[in-house]
């Protein structure tokens, strides 16, 4: 993960936190059961269902994802 996404500080995060991602077109939220979550500086990837969703680590340490990358984790860290 840390080659592909040329970061080195690239870590894995815990589930103690919230994980949502944005309902198109609505202001509101579907909450996400992730298995996996990584994070790269501020931006992050979840997965869930067997498929990756990017989001960012707000100022509480939730992730809120705004849409699915698809279930390859190499084009999912490619989008980074």
């Amino acid at each position: 993960m840390r080659a592909l996404s040329g970061d080195p500080s690239a870590t894995l995060l815990s589930f103690d936190r919230r994980v949502a991602v944005v309902v198109a077109g609505q202001d509101s939220y579907e909450p996400l059961q992730p298995d996996v979550m990584l994070a790269f500086h501020e931006l992050c990837l979840a997965r869930h269902d067997g498929e990756w969703f990017m989001g960012q680590l707000d100022d509480k340490g939730s992730v809120i994802c705004w849409a699915s990358y698809g279930s390859d984790l190499a084009e999912a860290i490619r989008s980074l």
